[in-house]
This record gives C-alpha cells, structure tokens and sequence, in this order.
C-alpha cells in the first residue's frame, strides 16, 4: 500500500525549515513544561501518560548514546513503548527492500525514528511510511539536537531571538540544523569554517532567502567577537574519515579559553557530544563554568518529549503540558 497520498496529514520530523517558527516554539514550550513535572526523586515524568498504548520504533544504523536513550527514556516517561531495530538484525540485512520494510513497520509501530548514515535511507522509508518518521540523524542534518541546544539557550540566557551565535570547525550537519534553527527562532548565526568545509550552498541560499542572519567566514576569531554563545562539534564524524591533513585543516578552530574570550563576557560554550578533548575544544573550555554541555544533553530528552507529543498527541497535543 503506498501511502503517498496521506502524506500531507502524518506529521513527519525531517528538518527544523520544514515546520513554522509557531510550530517549533510550541513544541519547545511544551517540552519545557513536562520537563517540570517531576516527582519527589526529580524524575521527569508525566502523570497522564499521553502515550500509552503507542509504540516508537528507534532504527539505530549509527552508534548512539544520547539520541537513543532521549527517545527510549522520553517515550516510557510519556507512557508509550520502545522497540530499538538494528538494520543488521532485520531483514534488510537480508536484502528486503526499504518500501517493503517500512509498510510493515508501519503496521506494528506508531513512529518510527531513525539514525542513519545514508539520507536516502531516511528518505525511502518516509516515502512507504504510514506513520510519522523522525530525523534522529543523517549526514546531511541533526535537527533534534538543534531544540536542545535552544532550549538550554534559553534556560541561562532568556528568549534566544536577537542573541548572536557562532559556529566554529567544520559545516557539518549539525551546522546546517543550527542555520534552519537560527532562521526559524530568529538569531544571528556567525560560522567559521574552512573553505573545504563549509555548509552546503543549497542551505545557505534558502537561509537567506527566508532573511536568515546568516554570515560565513574562515576566521574563527572573527566568528567569536561578542558571540552570545560559541557551538563546536567533533572534527571526526561517524561520517568522516579521520586523517592527519583533516586535523591539520581544522586545528586553527579548536575553542579554546583565547577564543573564548573574544565572545560576550557572559557567553555559553556547547558541543553535542561525544568531544575529543584536545582536538576541537581544550578542557579549560570544555570543563569551564561556560559550558552547558551537560545541560544541553539532558534537554535531548526533554525537547524530544515535546516532539513526540507534536508527532503523536493529536490535535490537542498543546495540552499536554498543562498541569494535570
């Protein structure tokens, strides 16, 4: 059964520029809002299990520690259920084919999230799904990490729109989602990058032709001056092959206490996690009273429960981060 035709009423996760600034605001507030329902332990959980009886289905085809145990742990705190799939422990190591995996997917589960090392992977299984399709990573975008990063923006820093922000090493994907993320929240976004690694063209076009602040340059110095916060990633993806003239080409954007010094006095450091302390940010940085690395894995889970209410609540799903 192809299920193109009901596309337009399931509500799939595939960018932040796929959703309205109105949408992903709320999606955040309420996200917030369960965070703050916690029992005596400070355990965050939702007294009304809005998602009981559903089930998320986690293909994981890349190594995962924070995208996997956001969306396990989120679930269950919701009141749904959690089936992780390994493409090597299904048929589709065998050979069956995307469109026939996800026509069956779609009949056990209630959404399906999926890390991948190949966006056409993502993307067949979106075109044979009849259920909602989450991005939990491909090479080309990261963009449950993006709510996150917001969401601890502004846990210490207040509303983010009007804020500057500064991107330094290579135009990753998770650059690119924190592009989609400056435009649809309204901050300025400086990236430093060098030539061979900077963001696709593709992305920056649509970013400025929806008015985003959006600067590119190579300095990293000049991408820090007064950046209200300073966002660093790996310099070797599960994407990318690690060698001595990659880390040559990157190791003048190392975040490191001069860099950060040229931000505003006040300003925050993040990472998504895993860091290679030493390569892309030195311990000074990373272990100082700027970083929120910590902050901002924790509000993977949090940020993510507000998705799965948007993807699965129904038309009511704003409700659900009213007291109870």
């Amino acid at each position: 059964m192809s299920t193109q035709a009901d596309a337009s009423a399931i509500r799939h996760f595939l960018d932040l520029r796929d959703l309205d600034a109105a949408t992903l605001r709320d999606i955040l507030d309420v996200g917030r809002a369960v965070k703050a329902m916690q029992d005596k332990r400070r355990k965050p959980m939702h007294p009304a299990h809005p998602l009981a009886g559903r089930t998320l289905g986690l293909m994981l085809s890349k190594p995962s520690t924070r995208t996997r145990l956001s969306f396990e742990v989120g679930m269950r705190q919701l009141g749904g259920d959690v089936s992780v799939l390994s493409p090597a422990d299904m048929q589709i190591g065998r050979g069956e084919s995307l469109a026939d995996t996800a026509r069956v997917l779609s009949r056990f589960l209630d959404v399906l999230v999926v890390r991948t090392g190949e966006t056409a992977m993502l993307t067949e299984l979106v075109r044979w799904s009849s259920i909602p399709v989450v991005n939990g990573l491909t090479p080309d975008s990261h963009p449950v990490q993006i709510l996150a990063d917001i969401m601890t923006y502004e846990e210490h820093r207040g509303p983010v729109g009007g804020s500057h922000w500064a991107w330094v090493g290579d135009g990753n994907n998770v650059a690119v989602s924190l592009i989609e993320g400056a435009v649809r929240f309204g901050f300025s976004l400086t990236l430093a990058t060098p030539e061979s690694m900077k963001p696709r063209q593709e992305i920056l076009d649509w970013a400025h032709a929806e008015g985003g602040e959006i600067r590119l340059v190579h300095d990293p110095v000049e991408a820090a001056q007064g950046a209200d916060c300073i966002v660093t990633d790996t310099w070797t993806s599960m994407s990318d092959q690690e060698s001595s003239a990659r880390l040559s080409t990157l190791s003048p954007y190392q975040v490191n206490t001069a860099l950060m010094q040229k931000a505003a006095s006040n300003a925050l450091f993040m990472h998504c996690l895993p860091a290679h302390i030493g390569e892309e940010v030195t311990e000074e940085v990373f272990e100082s009273p700027a970083s929120v690395v910590f902050d901002e894995a924790e509000n993977r889970l949090h940020a993510q429960k507000g998705l799965l209410l948007w993807v699965l609540g129904g038309e009511n799903w704003r409700s659900y981060g009213k007291p109870v």
